[in-house]
């Protein structure tokens, strides 16, 4: 999981400046100006070494596929490859299994059940591969590689808080990029949004599900979930639309390759008025934009505030299509 600012940084205005280890010093340095004890720096830093296996990783470019017509790879190839029937069947059987607990939680933070269960099934399977990289060997060789720095530093000086928490050592392992954990947040979005769901004082977003549901909802909430409102529904769009009338001229500040995809935003009482048909269940005074990913002859969506939610999980919209389509699957 990356925020959706991250995603769309620019290349970093640094370069690798000195040696690893001169790096890592100075990291130690501002560490302990922060308060951060010597005994943590040492048991995060200690030993590290670069990892030519993440610079790689980080700056692979992997092809998404051919593109459509609408100059961007087909949405719907995306969402054979990811929504798969055993990812679908997965979150019904974790429905079953929690179904008590995500009810629950669901009713505390007005985020549906469904949501929650995607996300963890996009981001781990339900668990199941949660990553095997070193996360302070993984986001210092990325913060000193330089290309990313501003994403990555402030990371790593959030994995050193942590451990100044009291997270084990032996729990700092994840991705490539540095996420971890059933939800896969960075260590910035543990500090700031991660709960004790089962009360027994730790955060541990690793192995409880408690942990993991509440605070996926708890990200959700925090990033302005409306209860009651869908994600998006399909939509009947007629070939009487004129797709030009309803261009958003509005530049995003955050990912706008992402957001400049949507059209400008209406009531759905005025998309019925053009001709547009839900095909779901939303109220006519919701607000939504027509994304249409795989051009006009192809299925098109209404896509509410909740679907900016999804984007601010991960900021791209084959991500944010892939887990309102997942999610509702599973509630089916």
């Amino acid at each position: 999981m990356l925020a959706a600012a991250a995603l769309c940084l620019g290349p970093a205005a640094h370069a690798q400046q000195g040696s690893f280890a001169s790096y890592l010093e100075s990291v130690a340095s501002r560490a302990r100006a922060d308060g951060i004890s010597q005994a943590t720096i040492d048991r995060v830093l200690g030993g590290l070494t670069v990892s030519q296996r993440v610079i790689d990783l980080d700056r692979e470019n992997v092809s998404s596929g051919a593109t459509t017509s609408t100059g961007f790879p087909s949405m719907a190839a995306y969402i054979n490859r990811h929504n798969t029937q055993s990812r679908i069947n997965g979150g019904v059987a974790a429905m079953r299994r929690v179904g008590p607990l995500v009810t629950a939680v669901e009713r505390e933070y007005g985020v549906p059940a469904e949501i929650m269960l995607a996300i963890w099934g996009h981001e781990t399977a339900y668990g199941a591969v949660k990553g095997g990289f070193d996360l302070p060997q993984a986001l210092a060789t990325l913060a000193w590689e330089g290309r990313r720095r501003d994403l990555f530093e402030p990371e790593l000086f959030a994995v050193l808080q942590m451990v100044e928490q009291g997270v084990p050592r032996s729990d700092l392992v994840g991705s490539h990029a540095g996420a971890f954990g059933n939800p896969q947040f960075l260590p910035s979005v543990y500090l700031r949004l991660a709960k004790d769901g089962d009360g027994d004082g730790d955060k541990d977003i690793w192995n409880s599900d408690a942990d993991t549901l509440h605070s996926i909802a708890n990200y959700f909430r925090d990033a302005g979930w409306r209860t009651g409102e869908p994600w998006g529904v399909r939509a009947f769009v007629p070939n009487s639309v004129d797709r030009n009338a309803i261009v958003n001229d509005v530049v995003p500040p955050v990912c706008p390759r992402v957001h400049g995809r949507m059209s400008r935003w209406m009531t759905v009482r005025e998309w019925r008025a053009m001709g547009v048909e839900p095909r779901g269940n939303i109220g006519d005074d919701v607000m939504a934009t027509l994304f249409e990913p795989d051009g006009a002859a192809n299925p098109g969506y209404l896509l509410t505030q909740n679907y900016r939610v999804i984007l601010e999980y991960n900021c791209s919209n084959y991500y944010a299509m892939s887990v309102g389509l997942l999610a509702d699957e599973i509630s089916r």
